[in-house]
């Protein structure tokens, strides 16, 4: 009989099923990123059928370990053929890209939407090059690093990085299950793009100046949360509810999509700062809801959230030009408003992103920054009395 424990030594919370048998120990690892508690105890109870299976000479499995192992993703099946549980179907010794991405997408069934799209992409703008019917054995350093040339001339240094990142993944993946001896990509230098040219702070007197040009509440109160709560727009404000506003502890809870894949880091803490709170107090005020009521409810019921066309039509009313990407810049002004205040940790803390990321993607040191440094002067010790 197999034991099921949990491994928490990670990031994340895993599940591992061990077994002895010959005078060996046999481990399978499944990560709690991928699979739930349900399928490692479905699994468990697969490999003891196997082992009871093996151990008395029965060839054929009953329906049920049969109909589970049909439904089991690849890369269990692959852990069991490894333990020599079970014998993976022959495949052809080379696949093609359309077999890769098809059979890399369905195994990764974590991926979020917006992640699911970012991949389709990569297809779309790879089938430009390599055509779906090619065998990725085919593929050298030298076919990618033209394909890294091309790419230049249509995306920008942030988009080829991007999908270079993607085709390392994929061929990664294809170098685990045996499709590849070695990924080519190991010889194509890959550059870390930080694209910084959007970014830009929005002062306090310019969200006063967007509040008053927002047509109702609820648009003043979604203002109010990206710039001064430095809430995710729209990812982390549509989940947020009244019952999340903890009033009287002056804080209030945040779901993050983003970071849940992170022990720990589904939710985090945000101080109610003051100039959020008069906003929520007068949201409530007008609409007396419930704790299980949506704050933002007139998005409630679509799939996605388009906001940026809306909140520039704002900005215009406000008198100002079109601003890029403007929910990530009302919140990395807040970040920074955070950073000089309270230092680094609580910063990262409560804005709920990692100190590296931080560094890279929010921080903007502005001309104040430079005047304040130039202007600095440490107290120079008194001399010492000459003897």
């Amino acid at each position: 009989m197999s034991s099921l424990t949990t491994d928490k030594s990670g990031k994340t919370v895993g599940y591992n099923i061990q077994w002895c048998e010959d005078g060996h120990r046999y481990t399978i690892y499944l990560g709690g990123r991928w699979y739930s508690k349900k399928t490692a105890e479905a699994c468990k109870e697969c490999i003891d059928a196997l082992l009871y299976y093996r151990r008395n000479g029965i060839i054929t499995p009953d329906r049920k370990v049969e109909d589970w192992l049909k439904s089991a993703d690849a890369h269990i099946l692959a852990k069991l053929a490894k333990a020599g549980l079970y014998s993976l179907p022959e495949t052809p010794a080379t696949k093609t890209w359309q077999e890769i991405l098809c059979l890399f997408i369905e195994a990764r069934k974590d991926f979020k939407p917006s992640t699911l799209a970012n991949y389709r992409f990569f297809q779309k703008v790879l089938y430009k090059t390599f055509s779906p019917t090619d065998c990725i054995s085919e593929l050298t350093s030298k076919d990618l690093k033209k394909w890294k040339e091309s790419l230049a001339t249509e995306h920008n240094p942030g988009g080829v990085a991007n999908l270079l990142k993607v085709m390392n993944t994929v061929l990664n993946w294809a170098v685990e299950f045996e499709w590849l001896t070695k990924n080519p990509m190991d010889n194509v230098h890959r550059e870390r793009v930080i694209n910084r040219e959007h970014h830009r702070l929005i002062s306090m007197a310019e969200y006063a100046k967007l509040l008053a040009a927002c047509p109702i509440q609820e648009w003043r109160t979604i203002v109010a949360l990206a710039r001064i709560g430095g809430v995710r727009c729209p990812s982390e404000i549509r989940f947020l509810r009244w019952g999340n506003i903890h009033w009287t502890e002056n804080q209030f809870l945040v779901q993050s999509p983003k970071t849940e894949r992170y022990a720990k880091h589904h939710n985090r803490a945000v101080p109610l700062f003051k100039e959020l709170r008069e906003e929520l107090e007068r949201h409530f005020d007008l609409l007396k809801p419930d704790d299980n009521d949506f704050i933002i409810q007139m998005y409630q019921g679509r799939k996605h959230w388009v906001l940026n066309g809306p909140f520039n039509t704002i900005a215009k009313s406000a008198g100002f030009e079109k601003i890029a990407h403007p929910f990530i810049n009302m919140r990395r002004s807040r970040c920074n408003e955070v950073l000089d205040a309270f230092g680094e940790i609580k910063e990262s803390i409560w804005m709920g992103h990692s100190l590296r990321v931080m560094k890279n993607h929010y921080l903007i040191l502005t001309n104040e920054d430079y005047t304040k440094a130039a202007s600095f002067e440490r107290p120079m010790p008194s001399p010492e009395p000459l003897q």
